[in-house]
């Protein structure tokens, strides 16, 4: 891991509570698709974000959930609004993690995650479609509400670049103009695949859904010693 000072490329809104920044190192950053950073606010200050681009970018892309004004999220916000404004940047820690993208598996893929959890596999299937991987990858993003989907036909677009790949929006909670899948987005998985026993599984999102998804895929074939995510550490 290495401190390294950034300049904010862009701030924009995805959604009415999440937005995007993207970062331009001042130098060059080596790191594994699924780690993560810590944006540094101050010296003892220091937050975790997944990173939502792949290893291959020039830019660090994080999706940032603010629903709450002057919540952690939306310091944070601030912060790189500071930095836009005043030219001087923002630091960051890089990287970190242990729950990043084994690449010498060739077992079929279970990509999933809910709300702003995408950031985490997004820089995966980024990834994987850039090598031309040619492994099984089934690709789940739970939400609450369709007004929480963003930038659907370019992740569409990304992962229809992977032969053998497929995307899985699922909304909790969807009204009747919602063509997809709807209800919990572990259980559209479980619905879909039989057995996961055969699966590398990452997982992103609270840490109350991925601990409730821990236990059901278990359940239902999931080998915990192929299942990965940083919230692991702390359930």
């Amino acid at each position: 891991m290495k401190t390294v000072k950034c300049q904010i490329e862009s701030l924009t809104s995805l959604t009415s509570h999440v937005y995007k920044v993207l970062l331009k190192p001042n130098e060059k950053v080596d790191f594994i698709a699924g780690q993560y950073l810590n944006f540094v606010m101050s010296d003892e200050d220091k937050r975790p974000f997944s990173i939502a681009s792949s290893p291959n970018s020039d830019l660090i892309e994080l999706q940032i959930g603010a629903f709450v004004a002057d919540s952690y999220p939306m310091q944070v916000i601030d912060k790189v609004k500071e930095g836009l404004d005043s030219g001087d940047g923002v630091t960051i820690e890089i990287p970190l993690g242990k729950a990043q993208l084994r690449t010498e598996s060739e077992r079929p893929l279970l990509l999933l995650a809910g709300g702003t959890g995408f950031s985490y596999i997004k820089s995966m299937f980024e990834f994987l479609a850039e090598q031309g991987s040619q492994r099984q990858i089934s690709v789940y993003w739970g939400l609450r509400e369709e007004s929480a989907v963003y930038e659907l036909d370019k992740t569409a677009a990304i992962i229809a670049k992977l032969p053998n790949a497929t995307f899985i929006p699922v909304v909790e909670n969807a009204d009747a103009n919602w063509q997809g899948k709807t209800g919990l987005v572990h259980q559209a998985a479980m619905h879909d695949i039989d057995d996961l026993a055969p699966y590398d599984i990452y997982l992103a999102g609270r840490f109350e859904m991925v601990g409730a998804i821990r236990t059901d895929f278990v359940e239902h074939g999931a080998v915990l010693e192929h299942m990965y995510a940083d919230a692991f550490a702390y359930i």
